[in-house]
């Protein structure tokens, strides 16, 4: 099939590059993710969901009502209720009665939790710095200033360096 009369020779090639560079951005973000998750796995015992999770609700002391907690992390109340499920049980959330809905419920980190996800934080935050040590400050600057133009999702970015969360399960 031939292309368009409308596609010149330097769109065919700018239209390579950006699948090269989408490939890559694919590549070294499950790189990434993956060496995140084996870290936690083996430094807390915990997975990446998890601190997900908890990261959210770090950011919001008074807790969220589940369904708040799912919409932040686009995933389904289903997936977020396991989770929560087993941060109970661990002692690092709880969870509240909503007076006057007797179906809502309220989750927040335990004072245990949140010196849980604050040592887990440091400690992503200092992986994270490692896995992208190779780049200097000023690339890293370039970088996200490039970045800046491309499409993301509705919606403010968190400000905090603990988000993680892209959209998939927790």
């Amino acid at each position: 099939m031939s292309e368009p009369a409308s596609i010149t020779p330097n769109r065919h090639l700018t239209s390579k590059e950006h699948l090269r560079l989408w490939l890559r951005l694919l590549r070294t973000t499950r790189r990434v993710e993956s060496e995140l998750r084996e870290r936690l796995r083996l430094q807390f015992n915990t997975t990446l969901p998890r601190f997900d999770v908890m990261a959210a609700l770090s950011r919001h002391p008074e807790g969220l009502k589940m369904n708040e907690l799912s919409q932040q992390l686009k995933v389904s109340n289903g997936n977020v209720t396991g989770i929560i499920s087993r941060l109970v049980e661990d002692g690092w959330v709880e969870r509240i009665a909503i007076e006057g809905d007797r179906r809502a419920t309220r989750v927040l980190l335990t004072r245990a939790g949140t010196e849980q996800f604050h040592q887990m934080a440091q400690a992503h935050e200092h992986w994270v710095d490692e896995l992208f040590s190779s780049l200097s400050s000023q690339e890293t600057h370039h970088m996200n200033e490039l970045f800046a133009h491309l499409p993301t999702e509705a919606g403010p970015e968190p400000d905090s360096p603990e988000s993680t969360t892209q959209g998939d399960t927790p």
